[in-house]
């Protein structure tokens, strides 16, 4: 199994509207930092970016009534990191609550890096969203 740390912001915005608003890939380049940096565009069932050493594909869950944003990052051919993301209610609000997984490949440093870079994104979105 892998080491795992689950986040999540609290947002001031009824959870359905907000899954509304925010679930289409189109927007996660608005406060997704490893997305935001490049050009997001559909190839067929795929979305694909620049990344720092080549194209980074991403697959992202269909609508659903559920609140589930989950995708899947593709860096190279050989390997897809899962990314779980939800949206679920809150009392009037919304809890956007997101699981990041330690590759086996992923030393400390790097981990700490994306661990920050996710609490930064779910800052951005939580800004973003409220004003």
């Amino acid at each position: 199994m892998l080491l795992s740390r689950t986040f999540s912001v609290s947002i001031n915005h009824e959870w359905k509207a907000l899954y509304e608003l925010i679930w289409r890939p189109e927007f996660f380049p608005r406060w997704a930092t490893g997305l935001s940096e490049s050009d997001l565009r559909r190839q067929g069932e795929m979305w694909v970016t620049d990344g720092p050493d080549g194209p980074i594909s991403i697959r992202f869950t269909d609508y659903n009534d559920y609140g589930i944003m989950d995708h899947h990052v593709a860096i190279d051919a050989a390997s897809e990191i899962y990314v779980p993301l939800r949206v679920i209610p809150n009392g009037d609000g919304a809890e956007v609550i997101l699981t990041l997984f330690r590759q086996p490949d992923m030393d400390e440093d790097r981990f700490s890096s994306d661990v920050k870079c996710v609490m930064r994104d779910l800052r951005k979105l939580k800004a973003l969203i409220e004003g």
